[in-house]
């Protein structure tokens, strides 16, 4: 089984999110911030990780970059959710690592399609 770490301040998108997930077969583990999933991750394979970007604490963006300078997770696919559409936040995206981006709301349909084309 695929294994999907969930990041975002948001308990019911968490929840929608892991719904969705759970319900196509992948294991979700839940965090509420960018330092909860550093703790949570702690040397556990992960195939996928999707991350809000605005957070308390730690956002997305930075969690990606501290993601991607640790070797066991620089290459696992980052999906970056957000309500954040300027092209400028989604280069600073790019440029901290993220394979790809996700402008909230989205359809859970959206969402699994591109995970099935990042995680192998």
């Amino acid at each position: 089984m695929k294994t999907i770490l969930t990041v975002d301040d948001s308990t019911s998108l968490r929840q929608m999110v892991g719904f969705v997930l759970r319900g196509d077969g992948y294991e979700v583990v839940e965090a509420v911030d960018g330092e909860d999933a550093l703790s949570k991750l702690s040397g556990r394979d992960m195939h996928l990780i999707l991350s809000d970007v605005n957070m308390p604490k730690m956002g997305g963006l930075e969690l990606t970059r501290k993601l991607r300078a640790i070797p066991q997770y620089k290459f696992v696919p980052i999906i970056l959710l957000t309500t954040e559409s300027d092209p400028a936040k989604k280069q600073e995206g790019k440029a901290a690592g993220a394979t790809a981006w996700i402008v909230k709301p989205f359809q859970p349909d959206q969402l699994l399609a591109v995970i099935k084309k990042v995680v192998r």
